[in-house]
């Protein structure tokens, strides 16, 4: 699929999930601007793709936001977000668009929605889930908050690394959206990995194990996808658990605002915490095996 060949489109944050979203928007035929608070993450994207012509590393965000009338952003955290935009408000046209595809606080991204729209811009905020595999894929699932009409004229890029674009309302909806499914995320990993653990001491760690329990209806994405290497202590493979850590930290937040107690929140957070105080924070969030199986003080 073509699309956008005679437009730049920018790209900023080429981590995990950013730079495989890149570059389907490479593939797919767009003139291509990136950039990374990091350099030379940027110039090794460049690098993989040299024979790509239509692929450039902006000198800076100003240059970005005067090249390119759409930008998509996949950053950690709300301050990050928050310098980018920024430095790119200065320089954008008229009816620019930027698309953040980070996990931040719903209270942000209708605040940045409010100072684009001040200088005629659009903001949406569009976090995704279906973790790195999906970002490879492109079978992204998107939960977006924004205006339809200029949800609708970005489709055809979003549709280049997601299979399901779903509007959930005014801009923070699509943030609102991932922290209900951060929690679940959370919740899950919680269950299986006391189940899986309790597993280990019972003598019941085998392939068959894990074939009948993703076959019945204790199945998950998660149990699918990190039951496995979890079992072969493999913890390199998907999100960190210090960024999991810091989208609950966002739930948490929502649900005091609310009165809302929520104890299978704080109970996540706090091991998350405690998996990050003995150097894990960089593990995929399967390492919380290791706290359930009293590996952990």
């Amino acid at each position: 699929m073509q699309v956008g060949v005679n437009k730049t489109v920018g790209f900023i944050g080429l981590g995990a999930m950013g730079k495989p979203m890149a570059a389907h928007l490479l593939k797919a035929a767009c003139n291509l601007q990136v950039w990374n608070r990091t350099t030379s993450v940027a110039e090794h994207f460049q690098a993989e793709y040299v024979a790509q012509d239509r692929l450039h590393v902006a000198a800076n965000l100003s240059t970005m936001a005067a090249d390119c009338e759409t930008i998509f952003t996949c950053v950690s955290a709300d301050k990050d977000l928050i310098e980018i935009a920024d430095e790119l408000l200065p320089s954008l046209s008229v009816n620019s668009i930027i698309c953040d595809h980070s996990t931040i606080a719903p209270k942000t991204a209708s605040t940045l929605g409010l100072k684009l729209a001040s200088v005629g811009c659009h903001f949406i905020d569009a976090p995704v889930s279906g973790g790195i595999e999906g970002a490879r894929r492109g079978s992204l699932v998107a939960m977006v908050g924004g205006d339809k009409t200029i949800i609708e004229r970005i489709s055809p890029l979003l549709n280049c690394y997601i299979s399901k674009i779903s509007r959930m309302g005014c801009i923070g909806t699509g943030q609102a959206t991932k922290a209900l499914n951060q929690i679940m995320i959370a919740g899950i990993a919680e269950a299986v990995t006391e189940a899986l653990a309790l597993a280990e001491k019972l003598k019941l760690l085998t392939n068959q194990l894990l074939e009948v329990l993703v076959g019945g209806a204790a199945a998950s994405w998660f149990m699918s996808h990190r039951g496995q290497s979890m079992l072969e202590e493999r913890f390199s493979e998907g999100f960190k658990l210090s960024l999991l850590y810091k989208d609950l930290g966002i739930c948490e937040e929502l649900a005091r605002n609310l009165d809302l107690d929520l104890y299978l929140l704080g109970s996540a957070r706090e091991d998350y915490y405690r998996l990050i105080q003995t150097g894990e924070g960089d593990f995929d969030i399967s390492a919380l095996i290791h706290l359930k199986q009293g590996r952990i003080d």
